[in-house]
């Protein structure tokens, strides 16, 4: 299976400088990368690697052009695209949609869908999937095998849920009663928009009275857990492994990352960034990129660390005691 760069650029666009004849069987990362395949390049900290690739073409921004152009092997086809990671992402659109690797139409017969379900047409349910009475699933929306769709909840357009994913367990709702806990039945659902993607083994639980919401666009990694009555703004997207207790609201355009937990009952910002193993202590009303956890180190050194962050609040108790037998312009 083949592509020619010539029929890349004059279907994406883009300026080619080398042989639109030659012949790309495989994508591949600029460092294992063979004469025959097509790279990228978009982190500025790779830039060495044009030297030493054997990408037969690689896609570049305009300030790597030349660069690419005057590889060691004397290759040097390039493309040069406006932005060379999305031109790469839709490179690899067109790959799957031109090698047959689309997802089937219809209903794959071990697939169990309950009696007042709704699946549209166009789209595709795997193997051993399982829809609840009253879901309804939109036009061209793909769920891999093993996907659970609960009663009621409702997937968009050109969704992609990933195998064992679970959409509308319930949430984790308790009373305390006389030492033990009472079930809160949810009696809500989830909402999910479209263009939406869901990670493997990700868990998106169903509202305890109003729906767990999530707007167009948003991309869940894998092993993601989305708590009860949650919102999730348009088009952000979460990393593996992050926690969102319940009824938290998150913005549009916010990102977290892998292993970040937000706490229930919060309100994040649009255009929020939290970095990988963060933990959301309160609610972010301001745009920025936000970062909470202790450094590692050592243990005993860690431990000692720690030992002293407990004893700020005295010293600072200390300090301000201090502080009010100096004299003013001292004190600044």
């Amino acid at each position: 299976m083949t592509l020619r760069t010539g029929a890349i650029v004059q279907a994406l666009g883009g300026q080619l400088h080398g042989d639109p004849d030659r012949l790309i069987t495989g994508l591949a990362p600029l460092e294992r990368a063979r004469s025959s395949e097509l790279s990228f390049l978009v982190n500025p900290r790779l830039a060495p690697l044009l030297g030493t690739t054997q990408a037969g073409c690689v896609i570049v921004g305009a300030d790597q052009s030349a660069a690419a152009r005057q590889r060691s092997d004397g290759a040097g086809d390039c493309i040069v695209a406006d932005n060379p990671h999305l031109y790469f992402a839709r490179v690899t659109q067109m790959w799957k949609r031109l090698h047959g690797g689309a997802a089937q139409r219809g209903i794959h017969p071990s697939a169990v869908v309950e009696e007042g379900a709704f699946v549209d047409p166009t789209a595709s349910v795997g193997a051993l999937c399982f829809i609840g009475r009253g879901a309804r699933i939109g036009a061209d929306t793909v769920l891999k095998p093993r996907v659970t769709v609960g009663e009621d909840c409702t997937l968009g357009a050109r969704c992609i849920v990933q195998s064992g994913a679970v959409i509308g367990g319930d949430g984790f709702g308790f009373a305390p009663r006389d030492g033990a806990w009472e079930k809160i039945e949810q009696l809500g659902a989830v909402r999910i928009g479209d263009d939406v993607e869901i990670g493997a083994n990700t868990c998106i639980d169903r509202g305890a009275l109003d729906d767990t919401v999530i707007e167009d666009g948003v991309k869940l990694d894998n092993l993601i857990q989305i708590g009860h009555n949650t919102h999730i703004g348009k088009h952000t997207a979460m990393a593996g492994c992050v926690g969102v207790a319940g009824s938290a609201r998150i913005g549009a355009h916010c990102t977290v990352g892998g292993a970040g937990m937000i706490l229930g009952h919060l309100t994040i910002a649009d255009h929020v960034h939290i970095s990988s193993a963060s933990i959301v202590t309160r609610s972010i009303h301001k745009p920025g990129h936000y970062t909470g956890f202790f450094p590692i180190a050592e243990n005993g050194e860690w431990e000692k660390n720690a030992a002293t962050l407990k004893q700020i609040y005295r010293l600072r108790d200390r300090v301000k005691h201090l502080e009010e037998f100096l004299p003013e312009q001292d004190q600044e």
